[in-house]
């Protein structure tokens, strides 16, 4: 197995894998030896060969990166499903180490989150291959959020919107609950160019000084979104790294575009 790698409770570390590169088939064949029975048995069913490439891949990418932080063979790794459908570590030592992960993925890529002792999610969404109606904002998001969308300039909305949709997704993923949590009960504003924060219906029974907020473009077409339970004072450090399973991988420099700095104390 590779080495190990350091990953204290300061830290998220992000994973990416653009799927659509990855295109031998001898590492296809490397990554199917990893997967249990369910598993193999899942791939096939997928109509399309794309389809196919990213389930694989993101099976191989999780197992293969987890086990950089606990030495547990990729093939031994064991998952289980909370009653959301949030995927959940079994295996005794990685639960023991408090690690946790989450994983998103969206037209050509893969995202994987990792951390030690904290609450995290994470979206991805490609902005330039999927087209949305606006109208979607009025059916889903925050009265906050739709009036805020309706200022935008028209050429802007569609990012706007992703920039909402990416948020709104990390915060549901991070609390482990799915789209059980109404999405008009709470919503993001931005202070200014760069910051973002979360205001919380009091019905969600959750305050918002516990979350802070990151999003970056890895590449032009995606924005990806990160939310993560505060620990202390310090505010976590974000490695982020891009990945081929079984092959090799690089430290990239992230720009942020947007990050909750402060604490929040604002409610809806």
């Amino acid at each position: 197995m590779d080495p190990i790698i350091p990953l204290t409770p300061t830290e998220i570390h992000v994973w990416l894998a653009f799927y659509d590169e990855i295109t031998e088939e001898r590492l296809h064949s490397a990554y199917r030896d990893l997967l249990n029975a369910v598993e193999k048995e899942q791939e096939p069913r997928f109509f399309f060969e794309r389809d196919r490439r990213r389930y694989l891949v993101t099976r191989a990418l999780v197992r293969t990166v987890l086990s950089r932080y606990v030495p547990i063979d990729p093939r031994a790794w064991v998952f289980s499903t909370n009653a959301y459908g949030r995927p959940d570590i079994v295996n005794e030592q990685a639960r023991d180490a408090c690690l946790s992960f989450n994983i998103s993925h969206t037209h050509s890529l893969i995202v994987l989150g990792v951390t030690r002792g904290r609450a995290l999610g994470v979206d991805v969404e490609n902005v330039r291959a999927r087209e949305v109606s606006i109208d979607i904002a009025d059916h889903y998001f925050a009265p906050q959020e739709v009036a805020a969308l309706t200022v935008v300039p028209p050429h802007q909305q569609q990012y706007r919107f992703f920039e909402y949709w990416t948020f709104k997704e990390a915060y549901i993923k991070a609390r482990g609950m799915g789209l059980s949590l109404p999405l008009d009960k709470f919503s993001f504003y931005y202070p200014d160019d760069h910051a973002v924060e979360i205001a919380i219906h009091p019905d969600l029974d959750d305050d918002a000084a516990r979350w802070q907020f990151w999003q970056f473009r890895p590449a032009s077409d995606y924005l990806v979104a990160i939310c993560a339970e505060r620990i202390g004072a310090q505010s976590p450090r974000l490695i982020v790294r891009k990945a081929i399973p079984m092959l090799g991988e690089q430290l990239l420099a992230a720009e942020f575009l947007r990050v909750s700095n402060t604490v929040s104390t604002r409610h809806e």
